[in-house]
């Protein structure tokens, strides 16, 4: 087929798309009457659903943020008591330790202190232990 032989068919169809495009489309609207407010009662009942939500969500957050200041204060005891036995531990350490206690224990396990110690010389020409002189 031709263009030609289809050429009314088009020009038809165009024809139909023009007039039902100049039509107006025409649909119900809902009456509304020109003037008339919203009910007090209803914005008060909306003002107030409003403010009374606000309120309980401030009371959620103030409850969380105390129970957060609880917590953090327990922690910070906890950390304070650990804090004083890691000293009480730090000063028996640093007391076994000591060489005053380290003597009194060694006597009371039956040793006895050398009378004649003897030095290494690192640096020397012979490693031979030199004993002091006197």
């Amino acid at each position: 087929m031709a263009i030609p032989v289809l050429a009314p068919a088009i020009t038809r169809s165009r024809q139909i798309v023009a007039e039902r495009s100049s039509q107006a489309v025409l649909r119900l609207v809902p009456d509304v009457k020109t003037g008339e407010k919203a009910d007090r009662k209803t914005f008060v009942i909306f003002l107030s659903t409003i403010g009374a939500v606000g309120l309980l969500l401030l009371l959620a957050i103030n409850t969380m943020l105390a129970q957060d200041a609880f917590e953090l204060s327990r922690l910070q005891a906890q950390a304070t008591t650990l804090s004083d036995q890691r000293e009480a531990v730090m000063r028996e350490t640093d007391f076994v330790s000591s060489p005053e206690e380290l003597a009194a224990r060694a006597t009371a396990q039956g040793m006895v202190p050398s009378q004649s110690p003897r030095f290494l010389t690192l640096n020397s020409s012979t490693a031979n232990a030199a004993s002091p002189k006197g």
